[in-house]
């Protein structure tokens, strides 16, 4: 479906196989596509949406044009912690009893979550503050700080998941670890249809936001490539949880390659030009979102996550041994080891949350 992918529903994907989109309050993302598969026990969904008024109220309309219930919902198989795609879950099991299964990885965030009790991205706010930004770092607290937080909506899972196959009746799945966006992002492989449930993994029209979690930052740009490399021969069909579903996965996989490749082109370029510069002053010279915005024209939470993914890339360009790294203060200054050639992008850098 290549028209409005937000249009309530409950549409088909292949025998079995539905997708519901629950809608979002960010103005970018517009919706989080569920997806709903028949089975001999009822019906288990691939990501749950996010806990909010509206969401049982649209699941139970999508479902009910299709003759089911939201109450036969048995298991719920989320590819990552973030609220949009965990925390109704966990809502679902206390309406219904349903299983709720997480990976395994993401266990170090949801304890960093409850342990913090509030929204405030605190990971985020070291990178700023790393790249030369204290300013856009109070900033960011202030707003995150103030949005309302229910640590029911971040208990524990009732199973961890590992890779491998994950018997389902009727669903060939295995399950494939994609660390990047989140430490602990899985994908969900159905072989005998060619279905790649992807998650954030893999995103038709946007590039994921890397390494948007509580917890160390242990080079997530780099997992993320491995990742995409990992994807890049894929057969299948994508089915991502924010746009339409449709096109090869490792096609998507392979721009995304080509994409990062070029945005490690355009980061050396402004380095060459700047001499050396923080992390902050780099994401100031760069364009982003496929509109080519300037950093300016960003709201305070894109300007978050655009030095954060700056920092991304500057760190991996350390550990390839093009860039420098020199700390002062607290803060890290990068200077360029060798000249660069500068074509411009053509992708966007917009976040997913």
């Amino acid at each position: 479906m290549s028209g409005e992918w937000t249009e309530p529903g409950c549409h088909p994907v292949a025998d079995g196989v539905h997708r519901v989109p629950l809608t979002l309050p960010q103005d970018g993302l517009r919706a989080v596509n569920v997806y709903v598969l028949e089975t001999d026990a009822g019906l288990a969904m691939i990501d749950g949406g996010w806990h909010r008024p509206h969401t049982h109220t649209e699941l139970a309309a999508g479902l009910a044009r299709i003759g089911r219930r939201p109450a036969e919902i048995h298991d719920v198989f989320v590819t990552h912690i973030h609220r949009d795609h965990y925390t109704f879950a966990l809502e679902l099991r206390r309406r219904y009893g349903t299983r709720v299964h997480l990976g395994a990885d993401e266990a170090p965030g949801l304890a960093a979550v409850r342990a913090l009790g509030s929204n405030v991205p605190e990971s985020s706010l070291r990178e700023l503050r790393r790249a030369g930004a204290p300013e856009l770092a109070a900033a960011a607290y202030a707003a995150s700080a103030a949005e309302p937080f229910d640590r029911a909506d971040w208990a524990a899972p009732d199973h961890w998941l590992r890779p491998g196959p994950l018997p389902l009746a009727g669903h060939d799945l295995r399950v494939l670890a994609t660390p990047g966006h989140t430490k602990g992002h899985l994908v969900f492989h159905d072989r005998r249809r060619g279905l790649l449930y992807t998650g954030d993994h893999l995103l038709p029209t946007i590039t994921p936001s890397i390494g948007f979690e509580l917890g160390e930052w242990d080079l997530p740009l780099g997992r993320f490539l491995d990742s995409l490399r990992a994807c890049a021969d894929a057969t299948a069909i994508m089915l991502p949880a924010h746009g339409p579903t449709g096109g090869s996965a490792g096609a998507r996989a392979a721009d995304l390659l080509a994409h990062h490749e070029q945005r490690f082109t355009e980061i050396a370029a402004v380095l060459a030009d700047l001499g050396p510069a923080t992390g902050f002053a780099v994401a100031r010279g760069l364009t982003w979102t496929r509109r080519g915005r300037r950093f300016t024209e960003l709201d305070t939470f894109n300007r978050m996550i655009a030095v954060c993914e700056t920092m991304a890339h500057l760190d991996v360009l350390v550990a390839r041994g093009v860039v420098r790294r020199e700390p002062r203060d607290g803060v890290e200054l990068f200077r360029p080891v060798q000249a660069q050639v500068h074509p411009p992008s053509t992708y966007s850098s917009a976040p997913v949350r």
